[in-house]
């Protein structure tokens, strides 16, 4: 485990030459692709293709997903393409014209005994400019994580937002025989059991200001909410109340959490503090109320009701503990997840037999379908940055997890085969 989670070094150097000097400008997925090169890393030392094949295809996967680049041919590239090009007046712009990129990216690696140094570049074409570009130092097995780390560093560049490729993604998985927590990178690579409850763990949920994680476990027979730090595995069960102690959400500043009670009785929403204690009850009423998700600014909490016949989402003040309804449509709507731009709520409603991805505005308006073909898709939540979603598909009893831009476009299977893995949590940002 400390091995997992060593941090490696980064940022040693961060070059002068970012935003004013952006030529592009982007925002999100669809509005407008860059044409983009990406060539191999060179080295700056002895070569090593693994390192090289590894930064590529960790930052060629991370910037497709992003949905913001057109990948150029790597086999249209000229002689540029084999010169490191770590300065300006090093590469030969009128090459990657030719071509008709607008970016390109460009960098080197060396080792240094147990010390990886890579030199990562990221030019705009036209103007002869860098836009940005860091020297990463971390340890000899860390090209992976540079990689997300500079695609994370591109992304904030082009767009002024940090892209979420550094982040971590938790999940619900069967393949110890149980269901576990899991921990892996945001492309499914390097998954780490957490739990060993050899019982039924649901529902994660990242501390935003900790590295600690809230979960639901029946370990102990109930369904008692726990607490997580995830570097010493320190554990400790914080609610274990009569009844459902379910669905444990954190405020925007980690000081409190959102969960479903039932005491033994009918359940609601209330806060509790970090230590497991009541601090409000904001929901009473007898239809079932679940799945708690925050508003960003924490004012409001959209959940899940049956206080008018079917499931549909709801919001409640936590002030005013005014309630309001805001769907209207379908039998049956679950899991809500509002995004961390405060503009959109993705949620799963079942229809024709299955479970689908929609998303609807916090005022009511907006509503449309974001999944479609086979297999039920439920437990989405949004990405740190808002731009992506993570969510879990039952695809003839296969159960995975997948992550897709916002607009329902760019879908891709992230957990490996070997269990059925669901109830995914994406982390903030993994510094």
């Amino acid at each position: 485990m400390k091995k997992i989670f060593s941090l490696f070094l980064l940022c040693v150097l961060v070059l002068p030459l970012t935003a004013h000097a952006v030529r592009i400008e982007i925002s999100a997925p669809g509005e407008q692709t860059i044409p983009l090169a990406l060539p191999l890393f060179l080295p700056l030392a002895g070569p090593s293709a693994t390192i090289a094949n590894e930064i590529n295809e960790v930052l060629s996967a991370d910037l497709d997903l992003s949905g913001l680049f057109e990948m150029a041919n790597r086999a249209a590239f000229l002689s540029d393409a084999e010169k490191l090009g770590l300065n300006s007046s090093q590469v030969d712009f009128a090459q990657w014209r030719l071509l008709g990129v607008d970016a390109v990216v460009k960098g080197g690696y060396r080792l240094e005994g147990d010390k990886l140094v890579i030199e990562a570049r990221l030019y705009d074409v036209a103007s002869q400019r860098l836009l940005t570009g860091r020297r990463y130092v971390g340890a000899k097995g860390d090209a992976r994580r540079i990689a997300h780390s500079f695609a994370d560093q591109i992304m904030e560049a082009l767009t002024g937002k940090k892209g979420p490729f550094s982040s971590r993604l938790a999940y619900i998985s069967t393949r110890s025989g149980h269901k576990e927590l899991y921990l892996m990178e945001v492309d499914g690579h390097n998954p780490v059991r957490l739990t060993d409850h050899r019982s039924i763990v649901l529902d994660p949920d990242f501390s935003p200001v900790r590295k600690e994680i809230v979960y639901t476990s029946y370990r102990q027979g109930n369904p008692d909410l726990y607490r997580r730090e995830i570097y010493t595995g320190s554990e400790a069960r914080i609610s274990h109340r009569p009844g459902l102690n379910t669905g444990g959400r954190y405020r925007a500043d980690g000081g409190e959490l959102a969960v479903t009670l039932s005491m033994g009785n009918n359940s609601d929403i209330y806060l509790l503090g970090t230590d497991g204690s009541i601090h409000k009850r904001l929901t009473t009423h007898w239809g079932i109320d679940v799945a708690p998700s925050w508003s960003p600014d924490s004012d409001k909490i959209a959940f899940v009701s049956d206080r008018r016949g079917n499931p549909h989402i709801f919001i409640v003040d936590i002030n005013s503990l005014k309630v309001s309804r805001l769907t209207f449509e379908g039998k049956y709507n679950a899991t809500p997840d509002w995004s961390p731009t405060g503009d959109w709520i993705v949620f799963s409603r079942r229809t024709e037999g299955q479970f689908d991805l929609f998303m609807i505005r916090p005022d009511g308006t907006g509503e449309h379908r974001l999944t479609f073909g086979a297999g039920t898709k439920e437990h989405p939540r949004f990405s740190p940055d808002g731009r992506f979603l993570v969510y879990s598909l039952d695809l003839k009893g296969e159960k995975s997890i997948h992550i897709m831009r916002i607009d329902g476009t760019g879908d891709r299977r992230v957990s490996a085969p070997g269990g059925n893995d669901t109830h995914p949590a994406w982390s903030g940002l993994w510094q």
